[in-house]
């Protein structure tokens, strides 16, 4: 989407000709110089910064999906500031820095051609590493804000080429462009652009418990501006403007703003104060400044850079207002009804036949749910979480001939039923049955038994491991290892009532600082990692103890272990999920090249969870289950593909078309288990 393209296609246009002309100039001095044998090692140093930047990236994006998700927020809403701190140091930089860029890019080459390699490898890395880190680290956060990839990494790559264009264009020159006023606009442009990174940051850190006010709301436009429609998506990719902001969000988006886009305006009328302009030139190989200075600039023009500034402040500003004052807004609302714990469905009168718009009220002092129901079966026609006091959203049901109530679940008091309204015409409004605890106790129960029965074989097999590795069997202790650690991962959705024992049962090496060489890193992956990596029995006996002790300390303490009744249909999406993300990337391969094995064990965990919940997702979702079936029949047969005899093709080995058929299968069956979750929620009745 053009909106989440916009802010890092800038971003990529800008970095990349600040990249750009700095390489520019180096290699235009060498070979002023006469030392274009010197090329390579000027090239040797941009690559490596580009390697640096890549990488970094990546420990950001592995970092972040390695957290929780309450850590997630945090972790995301600190490198957004940071983001923010970066972008605002280089707007002020190369505002500042501009004029004398190539003379002092100049002057280090001098020096380095003097000295060894090594010198102007390093000084074309620092160069260019700069540029890069920034690039990586605001492309991350715009693309978390976009909670896509996709369109930030498009408009990076499209900036990134318009700047390699123009660098080779002004090298070549076939290009004049003043530079300075495209580091000025493109400068308060930014400035904009990252205002909104730092409110969506302040959210992310209120989301993660770092900062408080999550709920406390500046303004709230739900209730007349609709989030899906063009206008406010447009709003909220390139000016991360949303209809609902919290204080903290909007004085800091506010603030920030004011402060920086008052002293770059500020700067911009100081630095034409000198009586010069910048006029850019190529940089020749006779020739290596990128830009040089000509005679006075005219007094209108110096005047025009404030009120360009002023405008691009101003236009968007404007351009938001006439869409909140212009803009179709969403169907007109039938009536607003209260919620709270004193007057829920305050203001509800029967509603005529047809899709309906309730605009839900909270008047109370708390954050509640609130659900339109079927009093005499508590069946749910639609719902809302999270309504903050004193806010308002809107809720669509489609009604038909029934009985309807509200319930309104204040987050610490009691629920609340409204009273009820009789609709007349036939039936047909589709509502979902609701779940309570004591429906999920039997499947509970029976998962609990599915997994005492597994922990007890995972006893059995760990003590064999270990007493392969004690008698120095490891070509046995590999097939064995193999089949425990299967035992273990066919028990997915009991992994968050393991506690500390999956991460030492399981747990990877990610975060430790010695890696898989930490005294810290234990379990299956840490015997796989010494299996496969040639490490002497002796060092293994240890750890295959430790993991046949922790097996068994696990398999006495579950018995007395809390098991959320709400996680079972939670993980009917989860266990797969994180088969995606780590065993189908190879991400938890020590180099057994088992991810597959593995994956087809969460596969039978999961197929063992549905089987548990069959009974009550079939009157609730009736063609649901047909489908996820097929779907896992389609899945079960590409990973049987994969299996051969007592071996599985590891990941890295797959071919391109086979790894996309698989990927493609297991993303298929989450898009389709992901109802289960909302269909068997436990909802507070009355």
């Amino acid at each position: 989407m053009w909106d989440d393209s916009f802010p890092s296609f800038l971003i990529g246009l800008r970095e990349g000709l600040e990249a750009g002309l700095v390489v520019s100039v180096l290699v235009a001095t060498l070979v002023r110089a006469g030392a274009r044998s010197r090329l390579p090692q000027v090239w040797t140093g941009v690559l490596a910064a580009i390697a640096l930047s890549m990488s970094f990236g990546a420990v950001l994006t592995f970092t972040a999906a390695s957290l929780s998700t309450t850590a997630q927020e945090a972790f995301g809403g600190a490198l957004s500031i940071v983001a923010v701190a970066f972008v605002t140091a280089m707007v002020f930089w190369m505002r500042r820095s501009a004029r004398s860029l190539a003379g002092d890019l100049k002057e280090k080459v001098t020096e380095a051609l003097t000295m060894g390699a090594g010198v102007l490898v390093l000084t074309s890395f620092l160069a260019v590493g700069r540029e890069g880190l920034e690039t990586a680290l605001f492309l991350w956060t715009t693309a978390r804000a976009a909670k896509e990839s996709a369109g930030p990494m498009a408009g990076a790559g499209a900036g990134l080429v318009l700047a390699a264009l123009l660098c080779w264009g002004l090298y070549r020159r076939v290009l004049r462009i003043n530079l300075t006023r495209f580091f000025t606009v493109t400068g308060a442009v930014l400035v904009v652009i990252a205002a909104g990174v730092l409110g969506y940051g302040l959210r992310d850190l209120q989301e993660g418990a770092v900062l408080p006010g999550a709920t406390v709301y500046a303004f709230d436009l739900s209730g007349s501006l609709d989030a899906g429609s063009w206008y406010s998506t447009l709003l909220q990719g390139v000016l991360n403007l949303t209809p609902t902001m919290t204080w903290l969000q909007a004085a800091g988006y506010a603030g920030y703003l004011a402060v920086v886009m008052t002293l770059f305006v500020r700067g911009v009328r100081d630095v034409p104060a000198a009586g010069e302009r910048v006029a850019t030139t190529p940089p020749r190989p006779d020739s290596a400044p990128v830009a040089q200075t000509v005679g006075p600039a005219p007094a209108r023009r110096r005047r025009l850079l404030p009120v360009t500034i002023v405008a691009v402040v101003a236009v968007p500003a404007l351009l938001a207002g006439l869409v909140v004052a212009l803009a179709h807004p969403k169907p007109a609302a039938g009536e607003t009804v209260a919620v709270s714990e004193a007057d829920c469905g305050r203001g509800f009168t029967a509603p005529e036949p047809g899709r309906q718009d309730f605009r839900m009220h909270n008047t109370g002092n708390q954050t509640s749910e609130v659900y339109l129901i079927d009093p005499s079966s508590n069946a749910v026609y639609g719902e809302i979480e999270g309504l903050a006091p004193g806010t308002t959203r809107d809720l669509y049901a489609t009604v038909a001939g029934g009985t309807y109530a509200w319930r309104c679940v204040p987050a610490d008091g009691k629920a609340v039923t409204s009273k009820a309204v009789r609709v007349g015409g036939a039936a047909g409004a589709h509502a979902v049955a609701p779940v309570s605890e004591r429906d999920l106790a039997a499947p509970l129960k029976a998962y609990r038994a599915y997994v005492n029965q597994g922990l007890a074989t995972l006893v059995t097999r760990t003590r064999e491991l270990s007493d392969d590795i004690r008698a120095g069997h490891l070509d046995t202790a590999r097939a064995d290892w193999l089949t425990a650690h299967r035992t273990y991962a066919s028990l997915g959705a009991a992994y968050g009532t393991f506690e500390d024992f999956d991460q030492k049962i399981d747990g990877r090496p990610d975060g430790l600082p010695g890696g898989v060489h930490d005294r810290g890193f234990s379990g299956f992956h840490r015997i796989e990692y010494g299996l496969w990596h040639g490490e002497p029995a002796a060092g293994l006996k240890g750890a295959a103890q430790q993991l046949a002790d922790d097996a068994a300390g696990l398999r006495k303490a579950f018995p007395h272990q809390d098991f959320d009744p709400s996680d079972l249909p939670l993980r009917a999406h989860e266990i797969l999920e994180n088969t995606l993300q780590f065993e189908l990337t190879g991400d938890t391969d020590q180099g057994s090249g088992s991810g597959l094995a593995t994956a087809d064990a969460n596969l039978a965990g999961t197929r063992e969870l549905l089987a548990v919940l069959r009974p009550l997702l079939t009157p609730r979702a009736p063609r649901l289950l047909p489908t996820v079936d097929a779907d896992i029949a389609r899945l079960q047969k590409l990973l049987d593909s994969a299996h051969h005899g007592t071996g599985w093709t590891p990941v890295d080995r797959l071919g391109p078309a086979a790894k996309a058929r698989i990927d493609g299968a297991t993303g298929q069956l989450l898009e389709d288990l992901s109802p289960v979750p909302d269909l068997l929620e436990i909802r507070k009745s009355a």
